[in-house]
C-alpha cells in the first residue's frame, strides 16, 4: 500500500544520479573545484565565467547533500509505514470475526377472550350482615383521641424539661484604666465613685494603683459583666459621669469567660 502510494507521487528518486554527472562535466570545463576556489579567491580576483562556474558547482554540492538527506528520510518514511503494514495485517489476522445472527422468533400463541367471572345473587343472610357493619367505625375514634391525648402530655413533659433547664449566659471579663485630672486628686474617693455605680449584671472586682508618671497614679479596676445587660460603652458613660475626679476610661483587657 505505501509503495503504491509513493509511486504515484512526484518524487525524484534518481536525481542524485543526474547531479553527479552534472557536477563532472562542469568540473571537467572547469578543472577541480578546489583550484578555482584558490584562483577566486586569490589577489586580484575578479567577476569572471569561471567563478560563476565555481559558485554554481558549489551549490550543486550542497544540493546533493540536501538530496542524499532527503532519500534517508524517504527510506525511513517507507520502512515505518512497512511496518505499520506489517502490525495491521497481523491485528487484522488475531481479531475474531463477528457473526451477525438473526435474532429468534419466538412462536405466540393467539390470545384467547377471558370470560369475566359471574357474579352470584347475594343471599338474603349475606344482606343482613353488610347491614350490621359500621362504615365509620367508633372504636377508631376513640383511639384516635387516645392517641392525641397521648401526643398532648408529651408535648406538656417537654415544654416543662425545656423550661427547667439552665440557660447559658455569656459573661465578659473587662479591666479598666480610671485616670484622674493630676496628682492631688484622691484616689480613694475616685475609686469609692466608681464602685458606687451599680447595675444589674455587673459585679466588681479587684483594683490597684498604677504610676503613670509626673507622681500620678491610675486606678486599674476589674469587673464581671453579662453581655446582655452591660457593655463597654454603658460603663464609660457611668464612670465619666464623676468629671471632678475621673479624666478619661480606658478598657485595658477584655476577655470572654
Amino acid at each position: 500500500m505505501a509503495t503504491n502510494f509513493l509511486v504515484h507521487e512526484k518524487i525524484w528518486f534518481d536525481k542524485f544520479k543526474y547531479d553527479d554527472a552534472e557536477r563532472r562535466f562542469y568540473e571537467q570545463m572547469n578543472g577541480p573545484v578546489a583550484g578555482v576556489s584558490r584562483q577566486s579567491s586569490g589577489p586580484g580576483a575578479s567577476s569572471s565565467p569561471s567563478g560563476d562556474h565555481s559558485e554554481l558547482v558549489v551549490r550543486i554540492a550542497s544540493l546533493e547533500v540536501e538530496n542524499q538527506s532527503l532519500r534517508g528520510v524517504v527510506q525511513e518514511l517507507q520502512q515505518a509505514v512497512s511496518k505499520l503494514e506489517a502490525r495491521l495485517n497481523v491485528l487484522e489476522k488475531s481479531s475474531p470475526a463477528h457473526r451477525v445472527t438473526a435474532p429468534q422468533t419466538q412462536h405466540v400463541s393467539p390470545m384467547r377472550q377471558v370470560e369475566p367471572p359471574t357474579k352470584k345473587p347475594a343471599t338474603p343472610a349475606e344482606d343482613d350482615e353488610d347491614d350490621d357493619i359500621d362504615l365509620f367505625g367508633s372504636d377508631n375514634e376513640e383511639e384516635d383521641k387516645e392517641a392525641a391525648q397521648l401526643r398532648e402530655e408529651r408535648l406538656r413533659q417537654y415544654a416543662e424539661k425545656k423550661a427547667k433547664k439552665p440557660v447559658l449566659v455569656a459573661k465578659s471579663s473587662i479591666l479598666l484604666d480610671v485616670k484622674p485630672w493630676d496628682d492631688e486628686t484622691d484616689m480613694a474617693q475616685l475609686e469609692s465613685c466608681v464602685r458606687s455605680i451599680q447595675l444589674d449584671g455587673l459585679v466588681w472586682g479587684a483594683s490597684k494603683l498604677v504610676p503613670v508618671g509626673y507622681g500620678i497614679r491610675k486606678l486599674q479596676i476589674q469587673c464581671v459583666v453579662e453581655d446582655d445587660k452591660v457593655g463597654t460603652d454603658l460603663l464609660e458613660e457611668e464612670i465619666t459621669k464623676f468629671e471632678e475626679h475621673v479624666q478619661s476610661v480606658d478598657i485595658a483587657a477584655f476577655n470572654k469567660i
